[in-house]
């Protein structure tokens, strides 16, 4: 049972009213002492993984949560067609956006089994004990803040339930937002400054700190907290290091993103890593990341053919090995492919962007025949004999090679997807990037530029003046930057709701369900959805109220005592309340 329906507990008979405990593994007999609340923080830190790597939790449907992110974005869709009016407050047929509610509230639960414990275990000193409390509120403000920004009004639960519970309230985002900006600047304050890899740290809640800063409107906080950053231990990597230091083909984009070099004492552009071995046990590791799975191209299916109408292309080999067998789950759109890229005068393809080098793409020129048996073996895929020329909107496009390579080390494995390896939470230059937009918001954007350019810099990118610096700019440029790493959706969310709170641009807070940045951008940047091909028995699809994702049905229903609000726009709207606007 999931997070937020376990706290519910229903039961067609009365024994519900006395709840028992499901084993003797129980919070009383486990988190009596430091060692023990130090084992429930390895379960933090591992359920942080369901963001960027594949659990295989029951219930994920494999999906990790940033994947999700992206296929609802201005950058991708699924290469079967998002229509979002199938996202619906009892599920979707394509990606689990509704149980993606109930993991972070089983998140959320066993972060408050953390913080009460944390306040009641005698420790060898206060500063022990804060530390500890410290970890469990940077969890629960980190899963609060991917909630406001992705469900917008939420039930906050800030402290450990036992039994059945049937009178929760939908509390404001505001409030919760509130909260956990004052949750954050505590773990700031005392998480330490420097930690072995994965753990949190005072940048890492100074990081998260900074958005929730953005989100409240408080600029001046937003640019203080980066700066503590900033200022900090860290600093962009510029100089080639770490695995394939020595391959003169490569650049410093690519040695960035080797999962190998994520976690490396030398790179001091990292705040906070998901740590995964293939050494670990078993149980320590996940199945891998699958990057090549989700976003590459399915070059390898039958559909790619030769001149003479054959399979062109085998799922084997060293070309397999690569790329891997890629799903198009999140097919990339040509904005990002290729538009993106464009500035002043330089295009994707002559572009001095690192992160757009031909060293690090893979370009649909690049495909080539693989199968021995082919006429056209060893020559760029001719996309003239595809099996329909609609097929590339899942066998072949231009993949982002550096981000998404990560060899399969386990030989038991006969699906290439993108194996175990490290990988970026928070790196430093996003940390710019933020603090960039704080200084946009405030209309410094000499200051905006500058801290846009450290970014640009770093890829040998043409430097931005600051009168190009606008919102839009910066989205692009986090595109360019933070591929797959970001929760895309979220931070377009975030931005949305201060162009609303502003009054920005002819948005507003009391029609944010009829007209949003979110919904304008998306249209704009993907065309996907303007042109109605039917793929796989969807037709892609998007309202503006699909900037917020349901609120799962089953949650709604079985709070029997209390109101759940349900996004507009979508069934069951019409029975919400006004929101908790207080949080002792």
């Amino acid at each position: 049972m999931g997070g937020f329906l376990s706290l519910i507990a229903l039961s067609c008979s009365k024994s519900w009213l006395s709840p028992e405990p499901l084993s003797f593994y129980t919070p009383e007999n486990v988190y009596q002492n430091p060692e023990g609340l130090a084992a429930l923080a390895i379960t933090l830190k591992r359920d942080l993984k369901e963001e960027t790597h594949n659990t295989g939790k029951p219930g994920t449907k494999q999906y990790q949560h940033l994947v999700q992110e992206f296929a609802a974005s201005d950058l991708a869709s699924p290469w079967s067609q998002l229509d979002f009016y199938k996202l619906t407050p009892n599920g979707s047929a394509i990606y689990n956006f509704v149980n993606m509610f109930d993991m972070m509230y089983t998140n959320i639960k066993n972060c408050n089994v953390l913080i009460s414990r944390a306040k009641e275990v005698d420790f060898k000193t206060e500063a022990e004990k804060n530390a500890m409390l410290a970890t469990g509120l940077w969890y629960r403000s980190y899963w609060y803040y991917r909630l406001v920004n992705t469900y917008g009004d939420v039930p906050f639960i800030g402290e450990e339930i036992s039994g059945a519970k049937l009178d929760f309230q939908s509390h404001s985002r505001s409030a919760i937002l509130k909260k956990i900006e004052a949750d954050l600047e505590f773990a700031a304050k005392w998480l330490p400054v420097t930690a072995a890899p994965g753990e949190l740290t005072k940048g890492a809640a100074n990081h998260l700190l900074t958005k929730v800063y953005l989100a409240n409107l408080e600029f001046d906080k937003a640019i203080a907290s980066a700066s503590e950053v900033i200022n900090g231990p860290y600093a962009l990597m510029t100089t080639r290091f770490g695995k394939d230091a020595a391959n003169n083909y490569r650049n410093v984009i690519w040695d960035l993103h080797r999962p190998e070099n994520v976690s490396l004492t030398n790179n001091k552009e990292t705040i906070l890593a998901t740590i995964d071995r293939y050494e670990a046990p078993s149980d320590a590791r996940s199945s891998g990341l699958f990057t090549m799975r989700w976003y590459g191209a399915s070059w390898f299916g039958a559909n790619v053919r030769d001149s003479e109408g054959k399979a062109g292309m085998v799922a084997s080999g060293p070309m397999y090995d690569t790329l891997g067998r890629g799903n198009a789950n999140v097919r990339l759109t040509g904005f990002y492919q290729y538009d993106v890229w464009s500035y002043k005068g330089a295009t994707w393809n002559n572009t001095t962007d690192l992160r757009r080098a031909d060293a690090n793409w893979v370009d649909k020129h690049e495909y080539k025949y693989n199968n021995p048996a082919s006429k056209d073996f060893g020559k760029p895929v001719n996309l003239a004999y595809l099996a329909a020329p609609i097929d590339t909107f899942r066998f072949i496009y231009a993949v982002p090679h550096y981000k998404l390579f990560v060899p399969e080390q386990n030989p038991a494995v006969t699906i290439v997807a993108g194996g175990n390896g490290d990988w970026y939470l928070f790196r430093l230059a996003e940390t710019y990037l933020l603090r960039a937009e704080a200084y946009y918001w405030k209309d410094q954007l000499n200051l905006a530029a500058e801290d846009i350019n450290k970014v640009r810099s770093r890829a040998k990118a043409l430097s931005v003046s600051p009168s190009e610096v606008n919102i839009d700019f910066i989205l692009d440029e986090r595109a360019r930057e933070l591929f797959a790493e970001e929760p895309r959706h979220a931070e377009m969310v975030r931005m949305s709701y201060i162009l609303a709170k502003r009054g920005l641009n002819g948005y507003n807070l009391a029609n944010f369900s009829e007209k949003n940045y979110y919904y304008d951008r998306v249209k704009r940047k993907n065309p996907t959805y303007d042109q109605k091909i039917n793929l796989n028995g969807n037709v892609a699809a998007i309202a503006p109220f699909h900037v917020l994702w349901p609120i799962p049905s089953t949650i709604i229903t079985a709070n029997t005592k209390g109101v759940i609000n349900q996004n507009k726009g979508y069934d069951g709207a019409d029975k919400n309340i006004a929101p908790l606007e207080d949080i002792p």
